[in-house]
């Protein structure tokens, strides 16, 4: 893996948590709290930061889409992951798993060459 697809990857983990916890954040205390109570300014500025949040998470994607060549059920599936509460925090889970299997390959292909 060269550098570019690496660094793609690792910009997609460092926002697909915060894009994860946003929603449930949105949905918990702009929704609920704004019917159950009179508090009702935190639906905009949370629905902007998840909307922002969301956006940068998607042009991400397509970033790893086309650096690290991932097949279209993949990009897929990480999509369906962002739009379900808590969703993000398996991506990054997943991403972290391929990170780590694509250090072991590339440590192998430099022991292989040596």
């Amino acid at each position: 893996m060269d550098i570019k697809t690496a660094s793609a990857l690792h910009r997609l983990r460092l926002i697909s948590v915060p894009e994860a916890l946003s929603f449930p954040a949105l949905l918990i205390f702009g929704s609920l709290l704004s019917r159950i109570s009179d508090v009702d300014y935190l639906m905009m500025p949370l629905g902007i930061l998840h909307g922002v949040l969301f956006v940068i998470y998607a042009i991400f994607l397509l970033d790893v889409w086309n650096k690290a060549k991932w097949p279209f059920k993949k990009v897929l599936m990480f999509f369906g992951l962002a739009l379900l509460p808590f969703g993000g925090l398996y991506g990054d889970k997943l991403l972290k798993r391929d990170e780590a299997d694509s250090v072991i390959a590339a440590r192998a292909r430099e022991a292989a060459d040596a």
